[in-house]
C-alpha cells in the first residue's frame, strides 16, 4: 500500500523555505507511529530538511536526479524506479515534497493528512489539489491547546474504485 502523509493548512500550504510551517507535537507523534517500521520516500530537499538525516527504524528512499549518496538511504532518480524496488506487501509512505506528492497522487492508495485550521502568513510550498477520486474514511478533530496553536484534524482518505 502506498500512503501519502502530510500536514496541510487550509490553503494547501505545507512549507516555507524548506521547513515545515507548523510544529504540532501530536502530528509528529502520529507521523512516527504510522511510518516506523515501514518505507518512507522523499525528495532531496525534504531529506536535507530533516534535522538528523535519515529517519530511524524505517527504510529511507531519497529521490534525486543527481548522483549523490545520502547516508542511511537508498537513492533513485524517479518515483517509478524507487517503487519498483519495493515489495508488493511493503507499506510505503510518501513524505514530501510538493512535486513528489503531486506525482504520487496517481499511484497512492491512501492519504493520511493533518488538516490545520489556519492560513499561514508565509508559505512557498503547497500540497496538490485533492481530486474527487478520494473519499474521506476517518476524521479525528482536535482543538488548540497549550501545545498546539491551531485546531487541526487527522483525516484519512482512500482512493475510490474507478471502473
Amino acid at each position: 500500500m502506498i500512503t501519502i502523509i502530510a500536514a496541510i493548512a487550509k490553503n494547501g500550504a505545507i512549507g516555507f523555505e524548506n521547513k515545515l510551517i507548523y510544529w504540532l507535537p501530536n502530528d509528529l507523534k502520529r507521523f512516527k507511529q504510522l511510518t516506523t517500521g515501514h518505507t518512507v520516500v522523499m525528495g532531496r530537499k525534504t531529506f536535507e530538511s530533516l534535522p538528523k538525516g535519515a529517519l530511524p527504524n524505517r527504510r529511507n528512499i531519497v529521490l534525486s536526479r543527481q548522483k549523490r549518496d545520502f547516508e542511511g538511504c537508498d537513492c533513485y532518480p524517479s518515483l517509478r524506479k524507487a517503487l519498483a524496488t519495493c515489495q508488493a506487501d511493503e507499506e510505503i509512505f510518501i513524505i514530501g515534497g510538493a512535486s513528489i506528492y503531486k506525482e504520487a497522487l496517481a499511484v497512492a492508495d491512501r492519504l493520511c493528512l493533518t488538516e490545520i485550521d489556519d492560513i499561514p502568513a508565509q508559505a512557498d510550498t503547497f500540497f496538490p489539489e485533492i481530486g474527487e477520486e478520494w473519499q474521506e474514511t476517518a476524521r479525528e478533530n482536535h482543538e488548540q491547546d497549550e501545545r498546539h496553536a491551531h485546531r487541526y484534524a487527522f483525516v484519512d482518505y482512500i482512493k475510490k474504485n474507478v471502473d
